[in-house]
């Protein structure tokens, strides 16, 4: 595959393939485990995420990379061969999540700004080595009707903008993620509200990815869709994609070679129904796609239930859920292909 960060930008975002996130932290993970009463140990983990990677049709087919947690990136499968050789064999892209979680930020009470600046240039050199071509990084953005601040979404997308500079210097291509939380406290603002913040968070990060010299066509932007709180979930999947859609033509320069969006606190249909909207009703200049974690992982995580006989069971389920997004990403998802399934 080509090295150039445009190529594999665009190969992130080939017609109808997405990103499936497996980046969970230890912590995350262990909560995930806790709900099929399963320990979280490291052998636990690799064998979750080796039937994931293993699933030839769905990895094939419909998934273009993966997002690693830093311990999976450097960990084998069952039979010694290096997970991230495993994800390349089924011509998928092995990604690396970088940053090291968002903290509470000085003097900006219920903010947060993401860390995991110092550093980085060396890591992305080990991650380079081991196969990684691309990055992610995830700012966090509080919504209320107070929040979030100015400085708050400045420091946040200023932070993204360094780490995607020092990505592309890497030979690494820099996912950038601005999450407008759709599932944070108190998870009651308007779908309004939500559309007025994401699109102030995006113009304020293109400006600062533009002052550090980021190469647009090397990046691919991972935002949260617009939608209401959740304790206030009216909206429609028509207004949800038109809102979205408006937003990202109004702030995204068309050289973007793709928007890959997380999933948040949409339910796996949810997230599918939306996505699909977008694509099916709207002339867009760059591909939409799905970047998903939970919405692409929890059918399959349940079904495998952490036993070895569950595995062609859990792989099943976890391609029905990436053919159901690779329908989305084309814009051909409908509800009766679930009821089929």
């Amino acid at each position: 595959m080509s090295e150039r960060l445009e190529d594999i930008a665009l190969a992130m975002v080939a017609n109808g393939k997405g990103l499936l996130a497996a980046d969970e932290s230890t912590a995350t993970i262990k909560k995930r485990f806790e709900g099929i009463g399963l320990e979280s140990t490291e052998t636990s983990r690799r064998d979750y995420r080796e039937m994931l990677f293993t699933a030839d049709e769905a990895m094939r087919s419909y998934i273009s990379g993966v997002i690693l947690y830093e311990e999976t990136l450097f960990q084998k499968a069952a039979d010694g061969t290096p997970l991230a050789d495993v994800i390349r064999a089924s011509d998928s892209i092995p990604g690396i999540k970088v940053d090291t979680g968002a903290k509470p930020m000085a003097l900006f009470a219920g903010e947060t700004v993401t860390e995991g600046l110092d550093g980085l240039a060396a890591r992305l050199a080990k991650y380079y080595e081991a196969g990684a071509r691309f990055a992610k990084w995830r700012g966090v953005i509080a919504v209320s009707e107070q929040l979030p601040s100015y400085g708050a979404i400045k420091a946040n997308a200023q932070a993204l903008a360094r780490y995607a500079a020092l990505c592309q210097e890497a030979g690494i291509v820099p996912i950038v993620e601005p999450e407008v939380l759709m599932d944070g406290e108190p998870g009651n603002h308007s779908i309004a509200r939500s559309e007025e913040v994401t699109e102030e968070v995006l113009r304020i990060t293109f400006a600062e990815l533009a002052d550090q010299r980021v190469k647009l066509e090397g990046m691919i932007l991972k935002p949260s869709m617009v939608i209401d709180g959740k304790k206030v979930r009216t909206a429609s999947v028509a207004e949800v994609a038109e809102r979205t859609v408006r937003v990202l033509k109004r702030t995204v320069p068309s050289a973007v070679p793709g928007v890959a969006f997380l999933s948040g606190g949409q339910s796996t249909e949810e997230a599918t129904a939306h996505l699909s909207a977008m694509n099916a009703g709207h002339d867009l200049p760059w591909a939409l796609t799905f970047s998903y974690g939970r919405a692409l992982q929890t059918e399959a995580l349940n079904a495998w239930g952490g036993k070895s006989e569950n595995v062609a069971a859990g792989q099943r389920a976890f391609t029905h859920r990436a053919k159901m997004c690779s329908l989305a990403a084309k814009g051909s998802w409908k509800k009766d292909f679930e009821k089929a399934a």
